[in-house]
């Protein structure tokens, strides 16, 4: 059960209300932490701008995006983001339930390109606590990516370093939707709900 409870939408200010409607436009059902965010709407509002500057199309492939936001969230032990990312990967960037599936097998399954390997390797690393983020790991991007597709994934792994600790430390609760495709796509050894269970 969540911390802080999560507003319900019929008391939302309407500009939250219209933050609220393009959450559930683009993921298609309403997320708890826009929902508790509302609390404090002028955060809502700059995480709106800050979440459709990164998720908007840019140099990077959007299911890239997802999988970097899986593994960052995943490394630092945040399973609402987890299951929210890789839901997002198949439902809004339109990638393959079977690769999704296989994240966690990244670095031997040959689903997975090298230049998908070296972001997926950044973001492992640096969703780890402590950081385990090295130059190499660097040098091995600047073989596969432009420096705004570099910058792109940093504001992936960015932003999940603060939606890992505002939805981890308030044990948000997960929504149907996410919950439901991380429970039939990964084995419980990979992902399991724990403090984000449905109360």
């Amino acid at each position: 059960m969540s911390r802080i409870a999560p507003m319900q939408v019929e008391d939302l200010p309407p500009a939250t209300r219209e933050a609220l409607t393009y959450a559930q436009g683009i993921m298609g059902f309403a997320p708890n932490d826009v929902l508790t965010m509302a609390h404090w709407p002028e955060l809502l509002e700059a995480m709106e701008r800050l979440v459709q500057t990164i998720y908007k199309p840019g140099a990077l492939d959007p299911v890239l995006k997802r999988l970097i936001a899986t593994i960052t969230s995943g490394a630092a032990g945040c399973r609402y983001c987890q299951a929210h990312t890789a839901h997002g990967a198949v439902q809004m960037a339109g990638g393959e339930r079977n690769k999704i599936a296989k994240v966690w097998e990244y670095s031997t399954d040959p689903a997975f390109s090298d230049a998908e390997r070296a972001a997926l390797d950044l973001a492992l690393a640096a969703g780890s606590q402590p950081n385990a983020a090295t130059d190499d790991h660097f040098r091995e991007l600047e073989k596969h990516f432009s420096k705004q597709e570099i910058m792109e994934i940093m504001g992936v792994i960015s932003l999940f370093g603060f939606l890992n600790r505002w939805n981890d430390t308030l044990a948000t609760e997960l929504e149907d939707k996410p919950l439901d495709f991380a429970s039939s796509t990964y084995s419980s050894d990979v992902w399991e709900p724990g403090r984000h269970r449905r109360s």
